[in-house]
């Protein structure tokens, strides 16, 4: 690649090196951007800027030669057109510390690629970037969906989901944030979005919980589908469209997560199942698995709105080693005897959830050139 042709291209921040941000680093530079990312450790940032390669997170792929990486914030940051964050949701607000000067006089688009909530303060990512940066919201966009990174690195097909306060912000990304394997949609709906991405972990951990224990298909079909249920009740209380649950940020998410042994949530409560303690489990992750730390803060939330959330709850109860990780498949959907009908609490019918979802999934598929449609 020329000078002038990579001058021609705009010039992209990724803030975090991770697999995740690397990964969404390689699918901007697959779009035709300059990316330039951060690194925390010089190493890292040398890898990826002479090597082409990030072994550590995404061993055995190759990165674009249009993408770049340096251990100094100022660099990374210096013309960026866009600024996407791709660390420690728990380690977010140190971080936009040094972040803030830098950008005190941009007015690019912030995008959180992150799907935690803050334990402190039970924030989500975009609230604190707001509250950090002093930003205007409708410069603050999310990504989310079915994205397992290293699944997404070696250009496997998938779709994301875009969204932000901004329909103009939210085009602008999809239309950065997209290449001949992934697609992005858009939505407006910010707290749907963004509690898709985190609740999905919790399940994720409860299904790799009973994964560990040696249970099977049924009980794991039966906590997804009542999980789903869990995070949609606990979304709409906190104001986010019941539709977005059923999309990308939702189911689309939730499957990804349960299903599949990349997921470092499933891995941890696989742990767990297996019986090593929570403490262990953090030893042995050497990538973050935000669900452990969004346990609490969320069980706060739903509490606070009167929402039940009875899998998340004998999550938490594994992880304070109050619950053996047998015990936790028969008690996941009640907590009596009573017989339950499947609505959810904020009176929408599950049925037919799994088809529609579906159905608009193809949908989109099929009409994902041009414009990035809603999700």
């Amino acid at each position: 690649m020329s000078r002038r042709q990579d001058a021609a291209r705009p010039r992209i921040a990724v803030i975090g090196a991770g697999s995740w941000g690397t990964t969404f680093g390689k699918v901007l530079a697959d779009g035709g951007a300059h990316v330039v990312m951060w690194a925390r450790r010089a190493e890292l940032a040398h890898e990826i800027d002479e090597a082409k390669r990030n072994s550590q997170y995404l061993p055995g792929v190759n990165l674009p030669r249009s993408m770049s990486a340096t251990r100094h914030l100022s660099e990374a940051l210096e013309g960026a057109s866009q600024v996407y964050l791709a660390i420690s949701s728990q380690a977010l607000r140190q971080n936009l510390k040094a972040v803030r000067p830098l950008l005190a006089r941009s007015d690019a688009p912030v995008v959180s690629l992150m799907k935690g909530v803050e334990r402190r303060t039970g924030l989500r990512m975009s609230q604190v970037i707001e509250q950090e940066l002093h930003c205007d919201p409708a410069r603050i966009a999310v990504a989310s969906g079915p994205n397992l990174a290293l699944e997404i690195a070696r250009e496997q097909p998938t779709a994301a989901v875009i969204s932000s306060s901004s329909q103009d912000t939210a085009d602008a990304v999809a239309r950065r944030a997209r290449n001949a394997y992934f697609r992005t949609f858009v939505n407006t709906d910010v707290i749907g979005t963004e509690f898709g991405g985190v609740l999905k972990n919790l399940i994720a951990v409860a299904i790799g919980i009973v994964d560990g224990v040696g249970y099977g298909e049924n009980t794991k079909a039966s906590i997804i589908t009542r999980g789903l249920v869990e995070m949609t009740d606990f979304a709409v209380a906190q104001g986010a469209h019941p539709e977005t649950l059923q999309g990308l940020a939702g189911l689309g998410d939730l499957i990804a997560t349960c299903q599949s042994p990349l997921s470092r949530n499933n891995t941890a409560g696989r742990l767990l199942g297996q019986g090593y303690s929570f403490q262990d489990v953090v030893k042995q992750m050497d990538q973050t698995a935000e669900g452990l730390a969004s346990v609490a803060p969320v069980l706060h939330l739903a509490r606070a709105a009167g929402v039940q959330m009875p899998i998340v709850e004998q999550v938490k109860m594994v992880l304070d080693g109050a619950m053996n990780p047998r015990d936790i498949a028969p008690h996941l959907t009640t907590d009596d005897d009573q017989p339950q009908g499947e609505r959810t609490q904020n009176g929408s019918d599950g049925g037919g959830a799994f088809w529609r979802s579906f159905q608009r999934a193809l949908d989109q598929l099929r009409n994902s050139r041009g414009r990035p449609p809603g999700d």
